[in-house]
């Protein structure tokens, strides 16, 4: 690998979020080499401390979420947190935060005042509805945004009720979508010179991985089903059961690999027919499709099924729990889980970075820190005196 500079090293981000989406955002700017000050209540702490599996009384996703950031416990809602803010983003390129919109105003700490203050700052606001409209003032979280997307209502069993993802699905989402759109907004910087405010509402980004939908109803009045582990578009598209009890998934987006598929269960002539030639053609007859594919695949073992659809280049993969997911080989050759030094445990096992550069690759540095942990050094950085430190930990402004 060779020996470079992060591609984000020297770029500085302020992350005041709490909750997965934007604090996810700022974690993959970390990755790539950002330098990230998370901000806590000095009291309170960010809640995704206590969120979730903990090991020792250490929330895990914290240590995974946090990664790479220095943190700081600071009272925002107070006028000395507001000025120690007020320094801190000065010399900042991009705030992340997801507080209800108004707050940072009735803080003192809205755009106006902080572009006005340092004009080349990136405002990254996430909140679930944005920051204008009926609803921009509401208490929002990504399971709203799941079941206003329509994802909830396209997703469970035909008979069964709509169904919401069992993770923080659409918060992910608009955490990929936040990073990128800060991406795009230090692009902008570089030919402008200026910042900006980027207005990301938790509902839209999951709404635009769902396809074609609004295009569908409004054009054709379509409005999508529940299919259960079928597919409008395509078949066979499934999950399948083997003699031995396990799970496969099978898809079949592209024609030839349909075909590879119907030949390798026995169904060739099903290919001859006219509707076979178009994924819709293919869902409109899922029902004799899916029982040449499910009774073959029933009346095999595992392993025969997967050696037999690799063989004819099928595509197909089991369906893995996180047991599986540790001890696979095709994991464990891109590194998707690693070490990483951590203050708690020396170290601690997480997911690597989203993906791998050639030539700037990320690096997970360290993993979440204790609340506080960096608050002296980093204010002290800005010119902040010990002796004034201990006035304000003696008076609850940080931690």
């Amino acid at each position: 690998m060779p020996e470079s500079r992060l591609p984000l090293e020297g770029l500085k981000v302020v992350d005041v979020a709490t909750l997965f989406a934007a604090p996810m955002a700022a974690m993959m700017l970390g990755d790539f080499g950002a330098d990230v000050v998370k901000v806590e209540h000095p009291q309170m702490g960010d809640p995704l401390r206590g969120h979730g599996p903990a090991k020792d009384g250490q929330g895990l996703w914290w240590k995974q979420l946090s990664r790479n950031k220095e943190t700081i416990a600071l009272d925002l809602s107070t006028p000395e947190g507001r000025e120690l803010a007020l320094r801190l983003l000065a010399e900042a390129d991009v705030l992340v935060e997801n507080f209800r919109p108004g707050t940072l105003e009735r803080w003192g700490l809205g755009p106006d005042v902080l572009l006005n203050q340092n004009p080349r700052l990136i405002i990254t606001r996430v909140s679930g509805f944005g920051q204008f409209g009926p609803r921009s003032g509401d208490p929002g979280f990504g399971t709203l945004a799941e079941a206003m997307s329509g994802f909830a209502a396209m997703t469970g069993e035909p008979d069964g009720p709509p169904t919401l993802p069992p993770l923080a699905l659409a918060d992910g989402i608009a955490g990929l979508a936040t990073a990128f759109a800060v991406m795009v907004a230090l692009r902008a910087r570089d030919q402008t010179g200026r910042g900006q405010v980027i207005d990301l509402a938790i509902i839209e980004p999951i709404l635009a991985v769902l396809g074609a939908q609004s295009s569908a109803h409004l054009e054709l009045g379509i409005v999508p089903r529940r299919t259960g582990n079928r597919s409008d578009s395509n078949a066979p598209r499934n999950a399948y059961r083997t003699r031995d009890g396990r799970w496969v998934a099978v898809s079949s987006s592209a024609q030839p690999i349909a075909e590879r598929i119907m030949a390798l269960v026995g169904r060739e002539d099903l290919t001859q027919q006219s509707w076979f030639t178009s994924g819709r053609g293919r869902a409109e007859h899922v029902e004799e499709i899916d029982q040449a594919v499910s009774s073959w695949i029933a009346s095999r073992e595992s392993d025969e099924v997967l050696r037999e659809f690799t063989r004819v280049q099928a595509a197909i993969a089991p369906i893995y729990d996180i047991t599986d997911i540790v001890s696979d080989q095709q994991y464990a050759a891109l590194g998707t889980i690693t070490s990483v030094p951590d203050d708690s445990f020396g170290t601690i096992r997480m997911q690597n970075v989203l993906f791998r550069l050639s030539e700037t690759p990320g690096a997970i540095r360290w993993a979440g820190r204790g609340k506080g942990r960096d608050t002296d050094r980093v204010l002290n950085a800005l010119g902040v005196p010990t002796t004034e430190l201990t006035k304000l930990r003696d008076a609850g402004i940080i931690g």
